[in-house]
């Protein structure tokens, strides 16, 4: 690169820098920046022509106000301009403004690009290299489009200097990763192969990087990058760090080459011939054998050089997973770093070893480093450190040491992180299935588990432990027995706060099997009946429903507490609840006890038959929690090492003699394997809603599997109840708005008292909302009064009419208020729904915000491809469009964008964008004053997991409103 002279030192820029940083005040800085953005104007229109140097200072200064944070209007031609220039500096700044404030659909890409060619073409490398790299920044599919073509050639091309082979190959890298389809490589693979073996270290590294993306896209084509990529590996590793003083750092010869070349390897299996194979695990011995030399330098940067290449050295050694004396050799290696000093490399070392342990070699070389892995998992401060020993430990388990594994890990998991709470109870749930010694310890086991992990428990772990109760008969009695008799499980049922899922597991197995203890006094029938009962009014409906089915099943088998049982039923909280689901089992199961006689009343509530097996839903879940391809690495060697007590699979579930609630698809989360003497479980809590949401199961069903994930329901005790005083904050406020941008009903609010439902719908500017409240307790709710606030912005813009609701809501009822809503402008802020009530002499209130969000008055266009691209033209002024790139939230899954785009509103146009990946949408909002046309663009960008969404309206706040709202969708 040439040097700057001494007179490209622009003193101009040097004192507007200056004067900007002695600003006192944010006004103060703006007025200066003002008056320095008048000079450069009247500069760019004067009559007198400025010489390249005034141009490069004024664009410079352009450059420099841009990146304060203030937009720019003007200087593009002129940056252009400096394109045509032949000196260095002058080019450089025209290249430089150009790659950061000209977009891809600027008027001024076709000069740019004519620039570009001739910078391309002229053979001189300095011009060439800054043409290369604003191509590379600005990485847009146009300039795929114009030198995709080119730059190979420049790549593989004799004459050109090393300096802008590595160029050419990392622009060619960045543009094969926006735009695949539009780079050549066919005609150029062996060439392009045979840069890996080039003299220049350089051109070898940025070819490796190019390769190596190539190749997990083509295998079979870069497949001769194998035998090259051994040779030039070897050469590096044999050599002594003064053979490659250029490419020494700290010691370390070549680390980043070693890298990259580690890794293009491990897209490939072993290498197939005898001769590149023992070449390679030579070079992978010398990699552990420097390992254990004393170090060259006590700097860091030497040791963390020297570390890079053997872990890459470790993870190819783990992917081959061919070569048992290297797994071993490589497990010793990572068990020394379990104790070291430095944090980073323990992280690294454990979550190394986590492959080695599903590597039939190395497992057992893996366990003896058990109590270390224990130890780090309760010493270690940083919580990241942790997680990877808790994955450690369900990597290294089987049968010998599942007992002390699963021990631990329920130790440490009431003290855990609550971050990983629910991870570490999926595998004790997955361990203690697999590895039973007997059937008694995994009931124990998964009892104590629900016991301690509380809310961290989900359905399926406990929907487990009651099928394979069910399926084996000789350890019903035992189970029934321990829910009753251990001293732990008896003392939780019978604490105030006993969690929701040791209710549903006592209730389901006395239910079944109860009758196997009657005989003891201690667990008479009705001192089971009292057990369970003193939790009915505290539980959510769900639980309610599945307790009724007990108790119905206590009718059946112990007769003498019918009567007791009966009055239960027949009491009004029961008869006339709100919840269908609740009131149906009522009325059903009384009407059975009194006029079924015993012969049929015995064959309606036999005993359940055991469940037909089906995967694990546990280990399903820990697999979506983990990610497939982890999972799955683990669980395939596992099936060499052991089976679970139900030969690795789940009953599915069986039917129940009550109508199935609606409830159970209310939030979206798809359907749940129901107990078989309970209700099905409902998404979140909405048995007391299930009534007026019948209509939405449909909808949400025909979602794509996996959806459920990005429709869960928010968290539900996030608005919570204060006393004495109004709720003067909206917890998690947004988020639960963002939860319903793309459907209209929902439960909104839920704690221990009180429940908020919505149903919605909307047309054109105009909009019906229901509000159901529902009283979970079993006491009245006094001086009842929901309010909406609205802000004086908003009320300019969103008219609200609300009925009066019923200042007393009974027990175990249910109210409806209706409010109209009409949209008279555009809008951004939420109302906020305030709710005051009296419960039990106290005054209880709480706040949340309403889900009305600019989308829901948006209404669909659909359009023609060519009307469409037409209308986004004429929408083509920047303060029309809004652009966000941003990382994936949920899995990237084509259906559930559908479904979200869909639900956003839009009219989702098939076949309209030249990318089939891509996503398309129109409509048009509609307010009282005007409708407002939209046009929106989302581009998923799976490899990076990156999504690019551009909305254009022909008003600039709906956009960017509009744009945040989907945003958050994805």
């Amino acid at each position: 690169m040439p040097a700057v002279s001494k007179g490209d030192g622009m003193r101009g820029l040097a004192v507007f820098i200056s004067d900007i940083r002695n600003c006192k005040s944010k006004e103060a800085e703006i007025k200066r920046i003002n008056k320095e953005l008048a000079n450069i104007r009247s500069k760019f229109k004067g009559d007198k022509a400025l010489d390249g140097y005034s141009k490069k200072k004024y664009v410079c200064k352009l450059l420099f106000i841009f990146l304060l944070g203030h937009d720019i209007d003007f200087g593009h031609m002129e940056a252009v301009n400096l394109l045509s220039s032949n000196r260095y500096t002058e080019k450089q700044i025209g290249y430089l403004f150009i790659s950061v404030l000209v977009n891809s659909n600027s008027e001024l890409i076709r000069l740019i690009n004519n620039a570009i060619k001739n910078d391309l073409a002229s053979r001189n490398p300095t011009f060439m290299g800054l043409a290369l790299h604003c191509i590379a920044n600005v990485g847009s599919r146009e300039m795929a489009e114009a030198f995709a073509a080119e730059i190979p050639k420049i790549l593989v091309a004799g004459d050109t200097m090393d300096s802008v082979k590595q160029s050419a190959a990392l622009c060619l890298l960045r543009l094969y990763r926006t735009s695949p389809d539009l780079v050549p490589m066919a005609d150029w693979t062996s060439r392009v192969v045979h840069l890996l073996n080039d003299q220049h270290l350089g051109v070898a590294t940025a070819a490796a990087s190019l390769i190596t993306t190539l190749a997990q896209k083509s295998p079979e084509e870069f497949k001769t990058s194998v035998s090259l990529a051994v040779s030039r590996l070897s050469r590096i590793v044999t050599s002594a760090s003064t053979d490659l003083q250029d490419y020494t750092y700290y010691f370390v010869p070549a680390p980043w080459l070693s890298v990259k070349l580690l890794r293009l390897l491990q897209c490939y299996p072993p290498p197939e011939d005898p001769a590149v194979r023992g070449r390679l695990t030579e070079c992978l011995e010398m990699v552990l054998n420097k390992a254990q030399e004393p170090p060259k330098s006590k700097k860091v940067q030497h040791s963390n050089a020297k570390n890079s290449v053997l872990f890459e050295a470790i993870s190819l050694i783990i992917h081959h997973d061919s070569e048992p004396n290297l797994l071993v050799r490589a497990c010793n290696q990572l068990g020394q770093f379990l104790q070291h000093r430095e944090t980073n490399l323990r992280y690294l070392a454990l979550e190394s070893m986590c492959a080695l342990a599903s590597s039939e070699f190395s497992h057992e070389a893996v366990k003896t480093h058990i109590e270390t892995v224990i130890n780090a998992l309760k010493t270690e401060r940083d919580v990241s450190v942790r997680q990877r020993a808790v994955d450690l430990l369900y990597a290294m388990c089987d049968r010998s040491n599942a007992q002390q594994i699963v021990a631990e890990m329920l130790s440490y998991l009431e003290t855990a992180d609550y971050a990983i709470r629910e991870e570490i109870v999926l595998k004790v749930a997955v361990l203690a299935e697999k590895y039973a010694v007997d059937y008694t310890w995994y009931v124990d086991t998964i009892l104590n588990l629900i016991r301690v992990a509380g809310d961290y428990v989900s359905e399926e772990v406990w929907y487990r432990v009651i099928q394979i109760v069910t399926n084996r008969d000789d350890v019903q009695g035992y189970a029934a027995k321990t829910v009753f008799e251990c001293p732990v499980i008896r003392q939780a049922l019978q604490a105030p706060a006993c969690h929701e899922n040791l209710v549903k597991v006592g209730g389901y197995i006395l239910g079944e099997f109860g009758n196997l203890i009657a005989g003891d006094p201690r667990s008479s029938p009705l001192v089971q009946f009292d057990l369970l009962h003193s939790k009915f009014h505290l539980c959510s409906a769900s639980t309610r429903a599945l307790l009724l089915s007990t108790y119905i099943k206590f009718v059946n088998l112990f007769p003498e507490v019918k009567s007791t049982i009966q009055d239960v039923l027949r009491c009004d909280s029961q008869l006339k609840n709100a919840d269908v689901e609740l009131q149906q089992r009522a009325v059903e199961y009384l009407r059975l006890s009194t006029i079924a006689s015993t012969d049929i009343l015995a064959t309606v509530l036999e005993e359940m038959p055991p469940f037909p097996e089906r995967e694990s839903s546990i280990l399903a879940k820990l697999k979506r929690k983990k990610g497939p391809s982890t999972m799955a690495d683990l669980e395939g060697s596992r099936r060499e090492r052991g089976t679970d007590l139900n030969g690795g699979t789940e009953p599915a579930p069986a039917s129940t003699t009550s109508t199935p609630s609606p409830s159970a698809d209310l939030l979206g989360l798809g359907p749940a394997p129901p107990t078989p003497a309970g209700p099905p479980p409902s998404g979140g809590s909405g048995g007391l809603l299930v009534d007026v949401f019948s209509d939405s199961v449909s909808a949400v069903a025909s979602l794509a599997p996996g959806s459920e994930d990005n429709f869960a329901s928010p968290d539900l005790a996030s608005a919570e109840l204060v006393s004495e005083e109004p709720a003067e904050t909206v917890h998690d406020a947004d988020e639960l708005v963002h939860t319903f941008v793309c459907k209209n009903n929902g439960v909104l609010f839920e704690n221990q008292l009180l429940q908020i439902g919505l149903k919605s719908e909307f047309r054109q500017n105009l909009g019906r909302m229901f509000i159901f409240y529902g009283n979970k307790t079993s006491t009245q709710f006094l001086s009842f009064t929901p309010t909406l606030l609205c802000s004086d912005g908003l009320r300019a813009n969103l008219h609200l009419q609300t009925k009066p609701v019923d200042p007393t809501v009974d027990g175990g009822a249910q109210v409806q208020q209706v409010v109209n809503i009409e949209c008279l402008s555009d809008f951004t802020d939420a109302p906020v729904l305030s709710i005051q009530f009296r419960y039990g002499g106290t005054f209880q209130s709480a706040s949340v915000k309403l889900p009305v969000t600019l989308n829901k008055f948006f209404q669909p266009a659909e359009m023609a491809a060519q009307d469409f691209f037409q209308r986004w033209k004429q929408l083509g002024h920047p303060q029309q469009e809004v652009q966000n790139i941003f990382r994936a939230k949920h899995p990237m899954d084509a259906e559930v964008t559908k479904a979200k785009i869909i639900g956003f509103g839009s009219a989702l146009l098939e076949e309209v964008d030249p990318n089939p990946a891509n996503f398309v949408g129109a409509g048009i909002i509609h307010t009282k004053t005007t409708q407002i046309g939209c046009l929106l663009r989302l581009e998923p960008n799976l490899q990076a997991q990156m999504y690019r969404l551009t909305l254009r309206t022909s008003k600039e706040t709906v956009s960017q409103r509009l744009c945040e709202l989907l945003s958050e969708q994805f």
